[in-house]
């Protein structure tokens, strides 16, 4: 059995109406996996604001990272989360199990030194960091081996990207083909978040309509060995009255083999790590 991990940053369940652009109209696709999945907290019996720093740390090491810190935290992780993050992720612990492991975003840049260089770097960037054999580059891209996070690599034309594009379709095709090879990838997606931020509906049908292209696509090339999970961290781009995050729940999607037990009980966010260990290298975390 293999595992891939969709992560879609800011999409949560809200109210039907003009503010909500997650609809059928617009992501029919997306819509109907959500309507099918577990409800996730993401406020963590901490106050305030789910934050992305916090809650997808919490996502990638089963630990409450909000009360870690005491507090939700946004942005880039401080010193606090780092340590948290350094010392035990899920990169980490698959990789401990023997199993082949990809983070199937391609960065824009060519060495993991270079990465590590960078002032503010990402929850993922920091997990993938403890293990750089996951991490994949531009030449990887190019090669198709390696998808950029807006699925299209538009995003850094403006950084001075001279190659081809490509289409959500494509994206789609090129990581199921990456998945094929490895036990478990993660794709990583989080224009959601930042196009909720801007409040702008058009941009936001834009970016949805790309995004749902792309997991219309993943969904028609399974085959039975694989795992398909998407989640979230919090809730925003569903909600367009309000430029910050929300207090709503976020969903945890699991079809193919063993999604039974990824969504049995499954209630916040702590609780999709472990579940990924258990059915992944069940022995191995029985032994732990």
């Amino acid at each position: 059995m293999r595992v891939l991990y969709v992560f879609i940053d800011g999409v949560g369940y809200g109210e039907a109406g003009e503010k909500n652009p997650v609809c059928p109209e617009v992501c029919p696709t997306l819509c109907r996996l959500m309507a099918d999945a577990e409800h996730l907290d993401t406020c963590l019996e901490v106050p305030g604001l789910p934050q992305s720093a916090t809650g997808q740390a919490t996502l990638y090491t089963g630990v409450n990272a909000a009360q870690v810190m005491g507090r939700h935290k946004e942005g880039f992780p401080g010193p606090t989360l780092c340590r948290l993050l350094q010392e035990n992720n899920l990169f980490m612990e698959l990789r401990r199990r023997g199993l082949r492991v990809c983070f199937s975003d391609a960065y824009f840049a060519d060495t993991a030194d270079e990465l590590a260089a960078r002032r503010f770097k990402s929850v993922t960037t920091i997990m993938a960091l403890t293990t750089p054999e996951v991490i994949r580059y531009q030449k990887d891209m190019l090669a198709g081996r390696a998808v950029l996070h807006d699925l299209t690599r538009e995003a850094i034309v403006p950084k001075g990207f001279t190659g081809p594009l490509i289409t959500p379709d494509v994206a789609a095709e090129q990581v199921l083909s990456i998945a094929a090879e490895n036990d478990f990838t993660l794709f990583e997606y989080f224009l959601t978040d930042i196009t909720g931020h801007s409040q702008n509906r058009e941009r936001a049908e834009v970016v949805l309509r790309s995004l749902d292209t792309f997991l219309a696509g993943l969904l028609q090339g399974l085959d039975e060995d694989t795992l398909f999970i998407l989640t979230s961290d919090h809730g925003n781009i569903e909600d367009l009255g309000t430029r910050g995050h929300t207090f709503n729940n976020v969903p945890l999607v699991a079809i193919g083999p063993e999604a039974g037990q990824i969504r049995a009980g499954a209630t916040s966010l702590m609780d999709v790590m472990p579940r990924l260990l258990r059915v992944l290298c069940p022995q191995g975390d029985a032994d732990r």
